[in-house]
């Protein structure tokens, strides 16, 4: 059984564990495009994220008492199966049912919050790393809209940085980086 935010995680997964695979010891402390994080502060960040929504998708509350480092033995496999533990979450239509009781609002609405991280922080990490990037259109395609309209939030909570100017013939993600605070180019 999948929902359509499933598919959307896996596409987004797909793209996104490789870079993760693809991260060196060496690079961990490499700056990033978010300004605040290295390597291994965002990569810590993102795995934070992956466990923390499957909690989500049961409409459980996260525990967020800790921020360990998860970055020890074999983190990118580890990484990529709680990646997949994300997709199975969001997996059951009852997951993006009704409200989440934790942020008062929609839980399919929540579901996007670990979609644009997903999406995002892959290439940050990526372009702090020298790989390469491309996300899934249909993923960008669904979380644009959302992205515009929560960035104001976002950027009130901190969240994301200012956003930065794009060209009018900028594609959707050029326009999705921007809504959080990065630059395509």
């Amino acid at each position: 059984m999948t929902t359509r935010i499933s598919e959307l995680m896996a596409a987004a997964a797909e793209r996104t564990v490789p870079v993760v695979r693809g991260i060196g010891d060496e690079q961990l402390s490499d700056p990033t495009p978010c300004a605040e994080f290295q390597v291994r502060d965002l990569m810590n960040h993102l795995y934070d994220v992956v466990v923390r929504f499957q909690a989500i998708a049961a409409k459980q509350s996260p525990d967020r008492s800790a921020n360990p480092d998860h970055l020890h033995g074999d983190w990118r496999a580890q990484f990529a199966d709680e990646t997949r533990k994300l997709v199975e979450a969001w997996s059951d239509p009852a997951a993006v049912e009704g409200d989440n009781p934790g942020r008062g609002m929609p839980q399919a609405m929540v579901a996007n919050l670990a979609l644009v991280d997903l999406t995002v922080h892959g290439w940050d990490l990526a372009r702090a790393t020298g790989q390469a990037y491309t996300p899934d259109p249909e993923v960008v395609a669904a979380v644009g809209p959302f992205t515009e309209k929560m960035a104001p939030m976002g950027r009130e909570r901190g969240a994301f940085a200012e956003m930065t100017e794009f060209p009018p013939d900028a594609d959707e993600f050029a326009r999705l980086l921007a809504y959080t605070g990065r630059k395509a180019g």
